[in-house]
């Protein structure tokens, strides 16, 4: 295996299926599946999974919202998913672990670096709720930050696409794809790969980013194995 330890980052509208809102329960159980593929090998894996299938904080401070609160309730929607992707992997036989940026102690743990780890090198799977617990931070940046911090190998950003393309390739019918990219090149090109603050953190730290389409089965696993599926962002 290529990677020993990663952290897949999920978009919660990813959840909707082709649902205009809510959970998908057959794309949420077609997740776990992917995730437990990996499990079973040995990977460990840590989870950060958005809330845009149920409240977006931006869009409520665009219709008048207070910025802060709205960011906060955004965090809740992420706990929400979270907790629905932690049930569909227990009932998969997956052990996992929910920890939170936000303290709610009834239904998850703090999140504790040393902690996460240990849940890792128990081959526990991971899944960190609740963003950065602080407002103005997106999920890409909160992945970025989680990913460093348990020192994973890899941010496997899963998406509808299969790639980095130079346009939205469902809008744009000639956008092209890249295989590779390094930072520079992707950031020069203004390659929406993740938001400013995420990408930086990535770039500093030298974390590769691979951006693939999680929607295809048995890609999460290809991945792992060093098979080149999607694109590569790296120093």
């Amino acid at each position: 295996m290529k990677y020993k330890r990663i952290l897949l980052k999920l978009s919660g509208e990813a959840l909707m299926g082709e649902q205009q809102f809510g959970i998908d329960n057959d794309r949420l159980i077609q997740y776990a599946a992917e995730v437990r593929s990996v499990t079973e090998r040995g990977i460990q894996v840590a989870i950060v999974i958005g809330g845009g299938n149920i409240f977006r904080g931006v869009q409520a401070a665009e219709g008048g919202m207070d910025r802060v609160h709205g960011d906060y309730m955004g965090m809740l929607a992420t706990v929400i998913n979270a907790m629905a992707l932690q049930t569909a992997l227990e009932g998969m036989g997956v052990y996992t672990r929910l920890q939170s940026a936000i303290n709610m102690e009834a239904i998850c743990e703090p999140f504790i670096r040393r902690r996460a780890i240990r849940h890792l090198e128990k081959n526990r799977v991971v899944i960190f709720g609740a963003g950065t617990g602080n407002p103005y931070f997106t999920t890409d940046t909160a992945a970025s930050l989680r990913a460093v911090e348990i020192e994973a190998d890899v941010i496997l950003k899963g998406t509808r696409v299969d790639g980095i393309y130079s346009a939205d390739p469902l809008k744009v019918k000639d956008a092209v794809r890249f295989d590779k990219l390094t930072f520079t090149e992707a950031y020069d090109k203004k390659l929406q790969v993740m938001d400013r603050t995420a990408f930086t953190l990535c770039q500093e730290n030298k974390l590769p980013i691979i951006v693939f389409d999680i929607n295809r089965k048995g890609n999460l696993l290809k991945v792992v194995e060093g098979e080149e599926v999607g694109t590569l962002v790296e120093a």
